[in-house]
């Protein structure tokens, strides 16, 4: 893993995070020490239909109970 220094960070930051963006990780390092390890988000992207599949099974939510239930644990009247 390629590691930088807090400097280089501030004022390279455009360029650190276009490789970053590009799937490169990297130390941050602080007078020769790692302290921090920046790294790309991994993200997917579900389909329409692939989120209705996730999200069909679900059980439905009666919300009078459940404001009752918090408004107990909380004790407040909703």
């Amino acid at each position: 893993m390629e590691e930088v220094s807090v400097r280089e960070l501030r004022t390279c930051a455009g360029q650190i995070f276009d490789r970053v963006e590009g799937g490169q990780s990297m130390a941050i390092t602080r007078g020769g020490h790692p302290v921090a390890r920046l790294s790309p988000i991994r993200t997917t992207r579900l389909s329409a239909a692939a989120l209705v599949k996730r999200w069909k099974d679900i059980p439905l939510v009666d919300a009078d109970p459940l404001r009752d239930n918090i408004g107990g644990l909380l004790e407040l009247n909703l």
